[in-house]
């Protein structure tokens, strides 16, 4: 059995049903160890949720790969958890893991992104960072924008709260010339560059050409039960 874990970053995606895996919703805290239990061979971790209760856990990952579950992750909090978990043998997959593995990215806030409830599609509400970077880089590239509107934008987009963080927002607050500003507007959005979904489609690729099989483990560690863990699954 193949399970992927996703939602916000599927949005506007067309994706059919496939017998080839199970698409379950934004991980939390015990999901991870549910889908194992009831017999994943291949897991891929893409959205989870983590703001009103407790996000998956990396100990959840261990135990996973220590079971020889193949574990993939990208686009967002999978590239975080797989840049984390990637020395125990999670895969990461993608420009986002990249720079997360790298460096190049460090707050956790880069991937974050407001959105709908599933009984709306995960409609978005805000742009997520790491897709603003990666916009204004195609723009700058296509001469679309100057390099200070790039770096201005930029800046504007750092600095804004993921919840509040839009295209028309960060335009308003940097360029003063309405003419220019409605030029610009039209310019990001048809434009736009949506890397978490590209790197989630990978992901996709990469957990259904993955064996439906587990795997033996060959790490050099072994999985170590705490008292949390036998507090949180004590039929384990």
């Amino acid at each position: 059995m193949r399970v992927i874990f996703g939602g916000p970053t599927f949005y506007g995606a067309s994706l059919s049903p496939d017998p080839a895996y199970q698409l379950r919703p934004p991980a939390r805290q015990g999901d991870f160890y549910k889908a194992i239990q009831e017999g994943a061979n291949v897991i891929g971790l893409v959205d989870g949720v983590y703001e009103y209760v407790p996000a998956i856990w990396h100990k959840e990952i261990l135990f996973g790969l220590a079971e020889g579950v193949h574990i993939f992750g990208a686009a967002s909090i999978g590239a975080l958890r797989a840049a984390e978990c990637a020395p125990f043998g999670m895969v990461g997959i993608g420009l986002i893991y990249e720079d997360y593995a790298s460096g190049a990215l460090e707050d956790d806030a880069d991937v974050a992104q407001s959105h709908g409830p599933a009984e709306l599609g995960f409609l978005p509400l805000s742009e997520p960072l790491v897709n603003v970077r990666e916009t204004l880089v195609r723009c700058l590239q296509a001469a679309l924008i100057t390099p200070d509107e790039h770096d201005r934008l930029l800046g504007a987009a750092q600095a804004t709260f993921f919840k509040d963080r839009t295209y028309k927002g960060l335009v308003s607050s940097v360029i003063t010339n309405r003419d220019r500003a409605t030029a610009m507007l039209a310019v990001l959005r048809e434009n736009s560059v949506n890397q978490k979904l590209l790197d989630a489609e990978m992901l996709i690729e990469a957990v259904v050409n993955a064996p439906d099989r587990r795997c033996i483990p060959q790490w050099d560690w072994s999985f170590k039960k705490t008292s949390v863990w036998d507090a949180l699954f004590p039929s384990n």
